[in-house]
């Protein structure tokens, strides 16, 4: 039924795994950490060979410790990662179906048979897909296949969030109040909702990823909550129920990373703040948390290790919780896996907690005792996914990655990745590109370093949210530790629109564009054969330009050697700024100092009319270049008229039409639901954008749609 691959070599995956992963067993990571438990003893027996039912970047992850500890991997694949980085990176792989999770990740006896034919002692499930799937290590289990994580009892207790409330409670867990048993239909979603008080959260019963979530705060938002969210909950985890609690407005989402073993040793081994999110899924998280004081994060990590315990939990875990403004804090829910974040912890511990997964399954003891868990540093990680941050904080974005530079040249830096250059980005599954994290000695050190690892990250080929994580890190807000689950929306209330420059900050990036624009010049006077200046004496060139930022037009004066020595002199709006680098038309990335300040800057794009698109400081840019006697002439063009599209609905991401609410010949009108799409497992309601009636519909239920396609057209 399988089909399988053995790796004859594994040098390229390592070369490269090596220098960008950069797990803490490398001191040149860590290098304000001692490392503590990371480095693996030989003679300490686990398996011989594990499975890795995953894909992407958790699947390196997990790959690339399994190789420190001299274990044979197995990864298994669907058709369409055939030739994916984590397929190359393991010693064997398997085909386990067509690319739809429920025929391929989520294929129990395909993966079953993948793992009885390569002969795995063990199974590693990363998170999502089957890592919380009881039946899937019932099954394991049932073949003596080793499930690296919780037993099914824990699995049962702590996967089901009606059931795990309760358990809470008789452990002594502070809990939100909710009704504990199944929502049934949408009538009982408003009774319950009405009794409980608004505003309410409705969410899956089963799994989580902000999935099957949704806040409401009257009647009519339950009802439309109620719908949604059963929808999801069926589509990502194959259960539909859902349970409905109190929401807790301005929360702080923050959560306690636990780890136990079959012998009775649990430990809490701090904690990470992840209250930065958009439609219930993390952003940005960091470790530890500016908020915790030593005591609320003792009291968080007695109740996560209380919980734990009563379920005979063994394996890495997290435990969540929603934090108010007076550090009371409620349990939301608690992960039988490991978390997407588990970098940050890591980093601050020194541990790497997928090799203890490994050992506790095999059946060792913990080698730390709770007063010799650390906290060293800080760590910072963001979600780097192929996303538009201009729509909704973030919808998904697909395409085939053509020019891909992880800036793992920095130091402290540390990119968990699953692609590389060539790799395509596919409506399929989750968007993620990858998991950037930095460490520094203190939290602004960290956030430094992210800034800088942000602006050096080079991403071509599909659209990625990049602007959106620079904006976040370098917000005061952010960096003073004002923050909540609303944070988006409190600072961006209509939404993302990208950075608003300031006046120092224009002139900046109009005198580097305009020195780009120069440096090209340069380039085709060598290449037309023209007579090049002595490098030992340059000739001093001038530009007269005509620079366009958002509609407006500046004049500017460019005066330098055009390259030959890598020094402009800048004129603009009566500003003169030095502009000193080495503008390198071959590299991705450019590092500029503009008036002794550094500056790192990527040429996106460019083209014969002079239209430049520049990345500065994590956003993109739109210019224009031209000489004013070029300029001069523009006013005799044809002025582009746009396109009303008011008539149509259109798609605003790849994706599979779920329901088409309207058929031709209808009448809506302004804000009306007239379709649903889904892309990556979640569900977007699309309304008329002004009312009229329907005068087709191009697209039914089950069609794959494409970005900026007509789906339903007005009249």
């Amino acid at each position: 039924m399988a089909a399988l691959r053995v790796a004859s070599s594994c040098r390229w995956d390592l070369q490269r795994h090596t220098q960008c992963l950069r797990l803490p067993c490398c001191v040149t990571y860590l290098r304000a950490c001692t490392i503590y438990t990371a480095t693996h003893d030989p003679s300490e027996k686990t398996f011989d060979k594990i499975l890795i039912a995953n894909r992407g970047e958790i699947a390196c992850r997990v790959i690339k410790t399994c190789k420190k500890m001299g274990i044979t991997t197995v990864a298994v694949h669907s058709d369409v990662d055939a030739n994916a980085v984590h397929v190359k990176m393991a010693d064997e792989a398997f085909c386990v179906g067509p690319a739809p999770t429920a025929q391929s990740y989520l294929n129990m006896a395909a993966i079953l048979d993948a793992v009885k034919t390569s002969g795995a002692q063990a199974v590693h499930p990363g998170y999502g897909f089957l890592s919380e799937n009881k039946e899937f290590a019932k099954q394991l289990a049932a073949e003596g296949v080793k499930f690296i994580g919780p037993d099914t009892h824990a699995l049962q207790a702590m996967g089901d969030k009606i059931e795990s409330k309760l358990i809470a409670k008789t452990a002594g867990v502070n809990t939100i109040p909710g009704f504990d048993g199944v929502v049934k239909n949408t009538k009982d979603a408003v009774k319950i909702a009405r009794e409980i008080g608004y505003p309410v959260m409705i969410k899956a019963s089963a799994g989580g990823g902000g999935k099957g979530m949704r806040i409401a705060w009257n009647d009519e938002e339950t009802k439309e909550g109620f719908r949604f969210s059963s929808q999801e909950a069926a589509s990502s985890f194959g259960d539909d129920r859902l349970l409905i609690e109190k929401f807790i407005d301005n929360p702080r989402h923050i959560e306690i990373q636990v780890l136990a073993d079959e012998h009775g040793n649990a430990l809490w081994l701090n904690e990470r703040e992840c209250s930065v999110q958009r439609r219930n899924q993390k952003v940005v998280e960091e470790a530890p948390s500016m908020f915790l004081d030593t005591q609320t994060r003792r009291a968080m990590g007695e109740q996560a290790v209380a919980l734990a315990r009563a379920v005979r939990y063994s394996s890495a875990g997290t435990v969540e919780f929603l934090v108010d403004s007076q550090r009371n804090f409620y349990f939301l829910e608690m992960n039988t896996r490991l978390q997407v974040e588990h970098p940050i912890t890591e980093c601050i511990t020194g541990l790497d907690l997928v090799m203890e997964m490994i050992r506790v399954a095999a059946g060792h003891r913990l080698r730390l005792s709770q007063s010799e868990v650390p906290i060293r540093g800080w760590a910072i990680e963001c979600r780097v996914y192929a996303e538009d941050p201009y729509k909704s904080f973030g919808l998904p974005s697909v395409g085939r990655l053509s020019q891909y530079r992880e800036p793992t040249h920095l130091t402290n830096v540390r990119v968990d990745s699953g692609i590389t250059e060539g790799s395509d980005i596919s409506i399929f599954y989750d968007p993620m590109i990858s998991k950037l994290v930095t460490y520094g000695g203190d939290r602004k050190e960290a956030l430094r370093r992210m800034v800088e690892a942000l602006d050096s990250y080079v991403i071509r080929g599909v659209t990625h949210n990049i602007p959106l994580l620079r904006e976040i890190i370098t917000n005061q807000r952010f960096i003073t530790g004002d923050i909540s689950t609303k944070f988006l929306p409190e600072v961006y209330p209509e939404g993302f629109k990208g950075r608003v420059l300031s006046n120092v900050e224009r002139k900046e990036l109009i005198a580097v564009t305009a020195c780009i624009y120069a440096r090209y010049q340069e380039r085709a006077r060598v290449f037309l054969n023209q007579p090049r200046p002595m490098l030992n004496k340059p000739r001093p060139e001038t530009l007269d330009l005509a620079v366009s930022l958002d509609g407006q037009s500046h004049g500017v004066r460019v005066v330098g050697d055009l390259g030959l020595q890598g020094v402009y002199e800048v004129e603009l709006d009566g500003v003169k700024l030095e502009v000193i680098g080495d503008i390198n038309l071959a590299s991705p990335l450019l590092r500029i100092s503009i008036n002794g300040k550094t500056r790192t800057v990527q040429c996106l794009s460019r083209d014969g009319a002079g239209n430049y698109s520049v990345q500065y400081q994590g956003t993109t840019y739109k210019l224009q270049v031209l000489r004013t006697a070029v300029l001069a002439l523009m006013k005799h063009m044809p002025v582009r008229v746009r396109e009303d599209t008011s008539l149509f609905v259109l798609s605003p991401m790849p994706g599979t039409v779920v329901n088409v609410s309207c058929k031709a010949g209808d009448q809506v009108s302004a804000g009306q639901e007239v379709c649903v799409i889904e892309a990556m497992k979640m569900q977007n309601s699309l309304t008329a954008s002004r009312s009229g009636q329907v005068k087709a519909i191009h697209f039914a239920a089950g069609d794959t749609v494409g970005e900026g396609d007509v789906l339903v057209e007005l009249e």
